[in-house]
């Protein structure tokens, strides 16, 4: 249904509009939502009692932010939604490259087309979507780029001299005005670039090259910035944090529910890919490497590890799935522990290693990594072997520990069906039961939690665990120790 709005300066003055500046406008709307109770941050998950509020007081208190958090944090996901506290629509002079508010005008252009037209200045309407800004911050970012220089061309078309302000072409910063304005990673704009912005955010105006214009611009500022920037690439100066009125701090999920809850959103599988079935064990354990990452001596904290690591891990893993159902001509499949083998590539390519962790070399690092999140996973399901307590209670792995001393040993292959998984787990005596009699399932469900027993008892050198480029292979710790041993003393007779 259309909206009959105002289309000329008189029109526009009869309907009683008075302006209001941005953000006392955002204000006004934040108000309202609240007062309804309206979700304002769709989308964005674990912040609810931490950096929500503190956006929704900036924004209360007419703020300038500065969102300051590690890689993957949401940072830009919250600047792009304030958008929605904005008027769907603002009247705008016809033709304003500064969108001009018809009643309170500042560019040369909009106040000669009112002494000129008066009441029949033509006015037009935009909508919030195009009151939003969003510079990369680059060292090669110019002041010319963010506030504007003089245009030779313009000049020599309008047969202008420079002195004349209407041969200035206004850079990003005057086009935002009346919008949302976000940098992002402001730490690496140079200093002298910053020290451009010193008037925007102080005293709301600006210079260009000398014109004494005045510039009176009405922007919301929202600047992110990651604190790993402050060292390695540069610094945000200190007089202008100073004028950034409200600093707010982010943070990774807290907990794995979280954790997961953001995956499951974010994470964007194809068409096809709903035949995989991925148990909770699955995406806990996914979600806990990401958090077994962020506590690593391997991995540099400062620089963080980015809840990305988790979405491409959960995507690679539905599809290393995927294939091996797709080779085995299967209708559909479970993801299983194993399959973690094709999440390693979005490991490795979401952490920054310390010196230690490149000695490791990434690939370890993510083996390494995996190891630790198998160990916690499996103590939440069963008891730790390290500590069974002699003589008090019997060993739940014995007859598992006792078929493996017997010299036997289980291969699982990556590719192999679901039917053949099935079989090779069940040819583990103890295996079965242990699950079932501990976690009270059966059927189908068993299976995963019987691949992690396995991974878990390897976790804690109960068995051995060899990988190979295709395959897990399963087998006593003693025989293989003295396998080894034997190969070696065969070595040194030759």
């Amino acid at each position: 249904m259309s909206i009959n709005r105002p289309s000329t300066l008189g029109q526009l003055r009869a309907s009683g509009y008075r302006p209001q500046s941005i953000k006392d406008e955002m204000r006004a709307n934040l108000i309202q939502k609240l007062q309804r109770k309206e979700k304002i941050f769709d989308g964005i998950i674990g912040f609810d009692d931490t950096v929500l509020p503190d956006v929704e007081r900036a924004v209360l208190s007419r703020h300038n932010i500065l969102l300051l958090g590690l890689r993957g944090q949401a940072k830009t996901r919250i600047a792009r939604l304030l958008i929605h506290l904005l008027d769907e629509y603002i009247p705008v002079v016809a033709g304003s490259e500064l969108n001009d508010d018809p009643l309170h005008p500042i560019s040369r252009h909009a106040k000669d087309l009112i002494a000129e037209h008066g009441d029949d200045t033509p006015v037009v309407w935009l909508h919030r979507d195009e009151r939003y800004v969003e510079k990369l911050a680059t060292p090669d970012v110019s002041v010319a780029d963010l506030i504007g220089d003089v245009d030779p061309i313009k000049a020599a078309t309008m047969k202008l001299p420079y002195s004349d302000e209407r041969v200035i072409h206004f850079g990003l910063v005057p086009r935002a005005h009346r919008s949302i304005f976000v940098i992002n990673e402001l730490p690496d704009l140079q200093a002298r670039i910053q020290v451009s912005l010193f008037n925007i955010l102080q005293e709301g105006d600006i210079q260009i090259r000398g014109f004494k214009l005045r510039l009176p611009l009405d922007i919301q500022f929202l600047f992110t910035a990651n604190p790993e920037d402050y060292t390695n690439r540069g610094s945000i100066i200190t007089p202008l944090k100073d004028r950034i009125e409200s600093q707010i701090l982010t943070h990774y999920p807290k907990t794995i529910e979280i954790a997961r809850h953001i995956t499951s959103q974010e994470a964007k599988l194809a068409h096809g890919q709903h035949l995989v079935q991925v148990p909770d064990v699955v995406q806990i354990l996914l979600e806990q490497v990401a958090f077994e990452a962020r506590e690593s001596e391997y991995v540099d904290a400062k620089s963080g590890v980015s809840a990305r690591l988790s979405i491409s891990g959960y995507e690679n893993l539905v599809s290393t799935a995927e294939r091996r159902m797709l080779l085995n001509g299967e209708t559909k499949t479970q993801a299983r522990i194993i399959d973690f083998w094709g999440v390693v590539p979005a490991i490795t390519g979401k952490v920054e290693l310390v010196y230690e962790g490149e000695q490791e070399g990434p690939y370890n690092v993510a083996i390494a990594l995996l190891q630790e999140a198998i160990k916690k996973s499996f103590l939440t399901h069963f008891p730790n072997p390290d500590k069974l307590k002699k003589g008090q209670e019997r060993d739940p792995y014995g007859v598992i520990r006792s078929w493996f001393s017997g010299g036997n040993s289980i291969e699982l292959l990556n590719d192999s069906s679901d039917k053949e998984f099935h079989k090779a787990l069940d040819g583990v005596s103890g295996l079965k039961k242990l699950v079932e009699s501990t976690l009270k399932i059966s059927g189908d469900e068993a299976y995963i939690y019987m691949e992690l027993v396995l991974h878990g008892l390897a976790a804690f050198n109960v068995i051995n665990k060899g990988m190979l480029e295709a395959s897990f292979t399963f087998r006593d710790l003693l025989a293989d120790m003295l396998n080894d041993d034997l190969f070696d003393e065969d070595d040194f007779d030759e």
